[in-house]
C-alpha cells in the first residue's frame, strides 16, 4: 500500500504553490533580484520588536486570550476608527495567527462539503486552497483585462452566485493584479451578496497601499452596522512582520463564541509578547506606515515607466497593493518564463499561473524593495524583453 493513499484526498490534492516552487529554484541562485514573494525588503522595526523583547523579559510566556488580549483588541478598535472613520468597539476583533489563520477561520465558519466560495480573480492562491481544505469549491468570477487596466462584470458576479453559494471573498486593493473597487462598486457588490442572502468576506490587507491619496475604499464605506460582514487582516504588510504570524478578524460580536472554539481548536491563540509587538505597530506605527506606502509607490513609478517604455508589455500602474502584474508580448507560458528569467538575468519573478488558470500570460513582480534594486531589476527585465 502507497503511504500517501492514507492522506485523505482534501490534504493530496491540495495544489502546490507556484511562487514556492520559483522560489525554491531561485534560492539556489546567486545575485537573484527576488521580487516573487508579497513582502517589502525591511525589516520590523525595533519600537514593535522592542516591545516583544520586554514582554518575553517579563515572562509573558503563558497561555493567552483565546480572542487576543485586550489590549490588542481595543487598540485595534482605535486604529479602524482612526482609519475608516466610523465608531467600533473592541469586542469586533479577534486575533489570529496570521492573515491566512483569519481566513481559514472564516472559511470554516461559513462553508463545508460541496458548499462554493465565490471570489474575484486572479487571486492570491491561497484562499481557493483554503476552500477546498475545507471541503468547499472555490468559483472565480474573473477580472477583465481593459486597456484601462482591470475591470469587474458586476453581471458576470451575479450570474457566478448559485445555490449552493455561501460567501463572496473580495480582496481590494488586490493581489495579485493591484485592481482597487471604487466605492461605488463595493456598493453594488454589497448589493448583490444582500439579495443573495450570502456573507461577503473582505480581505483589504492593502488598504493602506492606495497611491490615488490617502487609503483604498473599504466596505467599511458602504455598511450598516453590525452587518455580517467577516474583515480578514493582517501586521505582515503595513508593519513588516510577514515572519510574525500576526492577523485578525473584525466580524459582528454575535459570532465571537463561534470564532473563539475555532482559534482555540486551531492555535488556542497567539504569543503573548507577539501581540504586545502588534500593539506597539498599532499604537506607534503611523509613520512607518506612512513612509513604507510613499516609497513603494516611488518603486511602482519606477518599474512600471520602465516597462511600458519597451513598448511590448501589456500593463497599467496599479492604484494599489504593491505588484505589477502584466504580459509580455510574445510570452504565453509564464511558469517556463519565470524559470528562464532566473536563469537569464536573476530575476525572481511569480508566474501568473499560481494565481489560476485566467491569466497564464501574466506575470507578477513585488516592487516594495529599496529603490536602487527596483531600478536595477527594471532595467534587467527591460533589456531581457528587448533582446526577445
Amino acid at each position: 500500500m502507497n503511504p500517501l493513499d492514507r492522506l485523505h484526498a482534501r490534504a493530496s490534492q491540495a495544489p502546490e504553490s507556484g511562487i514556492v516552487a520559483v522560489m525554491n529554484y531561485g534560492r539556489t541562485l546567486d545575485g537573484v533580484i527576488p521580487l516573487w514573494a508579497g513582502e517589502g525588503d525591511l525589516a520590523t522595526p525595533r519600537f514593535i520588536s522592542d516591545a516583544a523583547a520586554a514582554s518575553l523579559q517579563a515572562g509573558e510566556t503563558f497561555y493567552t486570550w483565546q480572542r487576543g488580549i485586550p489590549e490588542l483588541r481595543q487598540a485595534l478598535a482605535r486604529y479602524t476608527e482612526n482609519v475608516y472613520g466610523r465608531p467600533s468597539s473592541y469586542d469586533r476583533f479577534f486575533v489570529t495567527g496570521s492573515g491566512m489563520q483569519a481566513i481559514q477561520i472564516v472559511v470554516a465558519a461559513l462553508a463545508g462539503e460541496g458548499d462554493e466560495v465565490a471570489f474575484i480573480g486572479p487571486a492570491w492562491p491561497n484562499f481557493a486552497a483554503a476552500v477546498g481544505v475545507a471541503g468547499g469549491v472555490a468559483r472565480e468570477v474573473t477580472l477583465d483585462w481593459t486597456e484601462a487596466g482591470w475591470d469587474l462584470d458586476l453581471d458576470k458576479l451575479r450570474a457566478a452566485i448559485s445555490p449552493r453559494t455561501r460567501a463572496l471573498f473580495v480582496n481590494t486593493p488586490s493581489n495579485p493584479t493591484g485592481w482597487t473597487a471604487s466605492t461605488e462598486v463595493l456598493r453594488e457588490i454589497l448589493g448583490i451578496v444582500r439579495e443573495a442572502g450570502i456573507t461577503l468576506i473582505a480581505d483589504e490587507i492593502y488598504s493602506r497601499f492606495h497611491y490615488a491619496g490617502g487609503r483604498a475604499p473599504s466596505f467599511h464605506d458602504v455598511m450598516e452596522e453590525d452587518e455580517a460582514i467577516f474583515f480578514v487582516n493582517s501586521f505582515s504588510k503595513n508593519w513588516a512582520m510577514t515572519g510574525w504570524r500576526v492577523g485578525w478578524i473584525e466580524a459582528p460580536p454575535a459570532f465571537g463564541p463561534v470564532i473563539e472554539n475555532l482559534i482555540q481548536y486551531s492555535t488556542s491563540g497567539v504569543a503573548a509578547f507577539m501581540q504586545r509587538g502588534a500593539v506597539a505597530a498599532l499604537e506607534e506605527g503611523e509613520e512607518f506606515v506612512s513612509s513604507q506606502v510613499e516609497r513603494a509607490h516611488q518603486a511602482r513609478d519606477i518599474f512600471c515607466k520602465a516597462l511600458i517604455e519597451t513598448n511590448r508589455v501589456s500593463l497599467v500602474p496599479p492604484n494599489g497593493a504593491f505588484y505589477a502584474f502584466f504580459a509580455i508580448d510574445g510570452v504565453e507560458d509564464s511558469m517556463r518564463t519565470a524559470f528562464r528569467l532566473l536563469d537569464e538575468t536573476r530575476l525572481g519573478l511569480a508566474p501568473g499561473t499560481a494565481f489560476g488558470a485566467s491569466a497564464p500570460r501574466f506575470l507578477r513582480a513585488c516592487f516594495h524593495r529599496r529603490l536602487d534594486q527596483v531600478e536595477e531589476a527594471a532595467g534587467r527585465l527591460s533589456d531581457w524583453i528587448g533582446k526577445l
